[in-house]
């Protein structure tokens, strides 16, 4: 299934005109709000009242307008707040405009449809303030870590290899947990033979790692724990509920996080128990930040290394259940049985060593900058290549978008493109999104031993996150 087709299925997932219900596709506060602030309210607002029209509430926009009300509840074609953002180009009208940043992806235009034609759901009372697509709040971002490291210190007492075991994390202030096996200490040889069927240059010369021991996430990070990150007014309201400590509310608001994004980011794929996607490797990096803070246990994206050695398990082969490919199915979700989405984590048969979805689902961050060469000078212990540059860096695990089952071989690389955010409407590109990479997520890893701040600070900032 496409992406057209996803965001077909999205809107016929409630009947035209609706009123708010708890099956909407579409949800005002995470998907439309953002649109709608970014892009409208600074030109329709009060003392600024372009067309006559105000779209900072619900009153307004369904009421104002030189020649009709923006927004028409029900009926998306009689509604100006839809029909002006697929107009042409070089229309007078479209909105935004070009020099504000118009037109707006399609799918943004669609998702915009969608919400008025199930009803236009809006919260009571809600008014909606004009802000730029790109805020940021300073923070003195060595004092931060200084200030996570000492609650890792504090919270995470130093252990022997041997005793290490597998653990479930729930993220302070709310119920969601996360689970985490271990991954032993050892050397491998990574990369792939010459004789490896679907091998690429750029997996070689095969070279011996060796790895230091640490924890990985059993699945990838899903929705349910991303959008905890992704949204903190939300993540306020669930913890609100709940005895925090409210210095370790302080330490977490004060890391950075993403902006609201002008698409709906599952793409009608799904949420609850799926993985997140479409986040740049600086947002992965931020959400390991945030989650140390929260968590008092130190987290961050793989090496390329210890991805590699974590998904081999042990295994030298193509696949770590075989130089066949014919089990596949069983392990994996790609092109030939996703049905044109990703899929919950952890409904596939595990690797060796308890990782699911190491291959296929979706592909998986890791820390390095991505160079053809790297291979022919690496490190021999605990190798990462440090990112110079915004593009390209390294993806591993093949995902559900992929048609040969070569791309999910443990060797196969990946790296980031500008393309991935080419639909971005807003310059510079978002730091935070790559809305066109809908195969790419990640997970996490912790390892045996704590770095020192300085060390905290370079795996989570890596300073070439502006394209």
């Amino acid at each position: 299934m496409k992406l057209a087709s996803r965001l077909t299925a999205i809107a016929t997932m409630a009947l035209p005109g609706a009123a708010s219900t708890a099956s909407a596709a579409v949800d005002f506060a995470k998907d439309i709000q953002p649109i709608l602030e970014n892009n409208c309210v600074s030109c329709h607002r009060e003392g600024h009242v372009k067309g006559g029209v105000r779209l900072d509430t619900f009153k307004q926009a369904t009421t104002t307008g030189d020649n009709g009300p923006a927004l028409v509840p029900g009926k998306a074609a009689k509604s100006p707040m839809y029909t002006t953002l697929v107009l042409p180009d070089d229309d007078d009208l479209l909105m935004p405009p070009k020099k504000k940043g118009g037109p707006l992806p399609k799918e943004t235009a669609e998702l915009m449809r969608t919400w008025i034609e199930e009803g236009a759901n809006w919260p009571e009372n809600l008014t909606l303030v004009s802000k730029k697509k790109e805020e940021t709040t300073k923070v003195d971002e060595t004092q931060l870590v200084a200030d996570i490291h000492a609650r890792v210190t504090a919270n995470s007492p130093a252990l022997a290899e041997k005793e290490m075991t597998p653990y479930s994390e729930k993220i302070a202030g709310t119920e969601v947990t996360f689970d985490l096996v271990t991954i032993p200490s050892g050397k491998f040889k990574m990369g792939s033979p010459e004789s490896e069927a679907g091998r690429n240059a750029d997996e070689g010369p095969q070279h011996t790692v060796e790895i230091a021991p640490f924890w990985m996430g059993k699945c990838e990070v899903t929705w349910n724990e991303f959008e905890l990150f992704m949204y903190p007014t939300e993540e306020k309201r669930i913890r609100a509920s709940r005895k925090v400590d409210p210095k370790l509310n302080d330490l977490t608001d004060a890391s950075s996080r993403p902006t609201q994004p002008y698409v709906e980011m599952s793409f009608g794929m799904g949420k609850d128990g799926f993985p997140a996607i479409s986040m740049t490797q600086h947002a992965a990096n931020k959400y390991c930040e945030w989650l140390t803070a929260k968590t008092g246990h130190f987290y961050r994206l793989p090496t390329e290394a210890e991805w590699e050695y974590a998904a081999r398990a042990g295994t030298t082969t193509a696949y770590f259940w075989g130089d066949d490919a014919s089990q596949i199915d069983d392990y994996c979700w790609w092109a030939n049985n996703s049905e044109g989405k990703y899929q919950k984590v952890g409904r596939k048969k595990p690797n060796p060593w308890g990782l699911h979805d190491i291959l296929g689902n979706v592909i998986e961050w890791t820390l390095d900058q991505y160079s053809p060469e790297t291979y022919a000078s690496s490190a021999a212990s605990n190798p990462w290549v440090k990112s110079t540059k915004p593009y390209p860096h390294v993806a591993r695990g093949g995902s559900w978008d992929d048609d040969s089952a070569e791309k999910l071989r443990i060797a196969a690389r990946r790296f980031s493109d500008p393309d991935w955010k080419i639909q971005d409407p807003q310059f510079p590109k978002s730091i935070w999104y790559h809305t066109d990479a809908q195969f790419l997520g990640f997970r996490v890893v912790r390892p045996l031993k704590t770095p020192s701040p300085e060390e905290m600070q370079k795996y989570w900032n890596s300073g070439v996150e502006r394209d």
